[in-house]
């Protein structure tokens, strides 16, 4: 029988960010389709958490906390995924955060901790784990980008140029190591529900959000799990620099009613 183009086993994923939201949901279904996976984030019970539900999917996995702001954790992690397995096929860089405010009344503070973590903790990430990808001449990065990769946010303007970062990011990383068969991508989800964002999805934002979402729902966390195996898998081999919209049609959508 022909392997399936989506089987992931034998493959070994890191999920950066992934011990809760967006990052655990992908993190347990590359484990469900068959990859071992280390999923991380600067928690140790969260990780701890995380690790024992991909292990339950009977795969191997690391509990190896880390900081995707410190340049010397990322490196840390690398070795500690390279020595347990000899190889990191595929990663995840999910780590992020927001915060609303007007742009006037933002700290410089606020700024650069959005998009340290949003953007250099992106390119953190793939600078540390391109290298071993780059001498097999075979990778898989793929980044979380957002809605606000395309258009504008109300209020989170650290966040939105975040975002437009990773996009450009991932154009310019696909180009430049495609010769050496690695290719990169991001996701770009429209809006689900997650710990980040919750409370302002309950108000006026959360109701034009479903106003301008031809689907008229938030999207379920499970439904981006399709896009990250499709990244991920033999069925993307000739898929790079592309930023794959997860959203129920927001960016499509122009007159709704």
């Amino acid at each position: 029988m022909t392997p399936s183009l989506f089987d992931l086993s034998g493959r070994i994923a890191v999920v950066v960010g992934g011990t809760s939201g967006i990052g655990r949901a992908l993190a347990i279904g590359l484990a469900d389709a068959g990859a071992d996976v280390v999923s991380t984030g600067r928690r140790t019970d969260a990780v701890e958490a995380v690790s024992k539900e991909i292990e339950q999917r009977g795969r191997r996995t690391l509990r190896h906390p880390v900081d995707v702001g410190s340049l010397e954790s990322m490196q840390a992690l690398c070795r500690a995924c390279l020595d347990a397995f000899g190889k990191v096929d595929i990663v995840v860089a999910v780590a992020g955060v927001t915060k609303r405010v007007p742009t006037l009344e933002m700290t410089e503070e606020d700024w650069n901790r959005i998009l340290d973590t949003n953007v250099t903790g992106m390119f953190r990430t793939y600078q540390v784990f391109a290298p071993s990808m780059i001498a097999r001449r075979s990778g898989r990065l793929i980044g979380i980008g957002s809605i606000a990769s395309f258009v504008g946010l109300q209020e989170v303007s650290a966040y939105t140029a975040s975002k437009a970062a990773v996009a450009g990011l991932t154009r310019a990383l696909s180009v430049e190591w495609a010769r050496h068969g690695v290719t990169v991508n991001a996701i770009a989800p429209g809006v689900f529900e997650t710990d980040l964002n919750k409370d302002i999805l309950k108000g006026p934002r959360g109701q034009e959000f479903l106003v301008r979402t031809p689907m008229g729902r938030f999207g379920r966390l499970e439904e981006l799990v399709g896009a990250a195996v499709y990244l991920a898998s033999d069925a993307a081999t000739f898929v790079t620099g592309q930023l794959i919209a997860v959203d129920g049609g927001l960016l499509a959508s122009g007159v709704n009613q």
